[in-house]
């Protein structure tokens, strides 16, 4: 019984499984999101495009979260921009803007002289967080998760018919860019905690898990918070025993759920689909 509790006696697992959770709480609500709307890709692309804003913080000595804010703004607003005014799709104008924004990133980090790693800038220190990280994602969690919960309504008939949601009187340009305000912010959130790489899969899997299991919006932003933070206090746990990175297992553990739920959703759809042609 005291092995099964060993993780929780060291301090850096516990400030681990304290800043997943506060980082899972905000991802799962947006994921649901950005699932609906097709918006994977764009929650990549502010991932990677936070890099720029990093390195130049660090550069600059000014807070890195504030650089990674704005980066991931300027990514976000110049392909919103771009597809308006544009012949290109979407998906081709956020490929060409993360892809050279996260290359400008990591010239610039070339050119520096820093002690802090790449690697955990790309894939996170999980194990290293201090209490001012923790205050910090706390912080950016409560704001973001409280936004959302507060026009969680609005952001959905946005999401499923924008047009139908400009009809009935809503502010479309504002919900829109609220919505990567809150993306950017999640991905600061997160940065610490999984890195730039992997928090696209905060952004996307639980969102994706959920889609499968529910057909009612609002149990879908339960279910996929529940698939958030259970995956991250799962991940974290298994690694401690298995000698492994917190974050990429905490992945790992989501990829499965995400295949069980595909697996029990085509089932389903098959049971459904016999019952009505006996039916018929």
């Amino acid at each position: 019984m005291e092995t099964l509790f060993l993780p929780f006696q060291f301090p850096f697992m516990v400030n681990a499984f304290l800043i997943c959770v506060l980082v899972a709480i905000p991802a799962g609500l947006l994921s649901c999101y950005l699932v609906l709307k097709g918006w994977s890709l764009m929650g990549d692309a502010i991932s990677h495009a936070v890099l720029p804003g990093v390195v130049l913080a660090y550069i600059f000595n000014f807070p890195m979260l504030i650089g990674a804010f704005f980066a991931g703004m300027i990514c976000a607003v110049s392909t919103g921009y771009l597809t308006e005014h544009s012949r290109i799709k979407q998906d081709t104008i956020m490929g060409v803007v993360f892809s050279g924004m996260f290359a400008l990133g990591i010239v610039l980090y070339t050119k520096i002289q820093t002690n802090v790693h790449l690697d955990h800038i790309l894939f996170g220190n999980m194990l290293g967080i201090s209490a001012s990280d923790l205050m910090t994602t706390g912080y950016v969690s409560i704001f973001v998760a409280a936004a959302i919960l507060l026009k969680w309504k609005d952001f959905m008939l946005h999401a499923f018919d924008e047009a139908q949601a400009k009809a009935t009187g809503l502010n479309v340009n504002l919900l829109h860019y609220g919505l990567l305000v809150l993306i950017s912010l999640t991905v600061i959130a997160a940065l610490k905690a999984v890195g730039i790489i992997l928090a696209i899969a905060f952004l996307v899997t639980p969102g994706g898990i959920a889609f499968l299991l529910t057909r009612r919006f609002s149990m879908m932003l339960i279910v996929s918070v529940a698939v958030a933070v259970g995956s991250s206090v799962i991940g974290i746990y298994a690694s401690f025993f298995i000698n492994s990175a917190p974050a990429p297992t905490i992945v790992l553990i989501m990829t499965a759920f995400f295949i069980v739920a595909l697996v029990w959703s085509i089932r389903t759809t098959k049971r459904q689909s016999k019952l009505a042609a006996h039916s018929a």
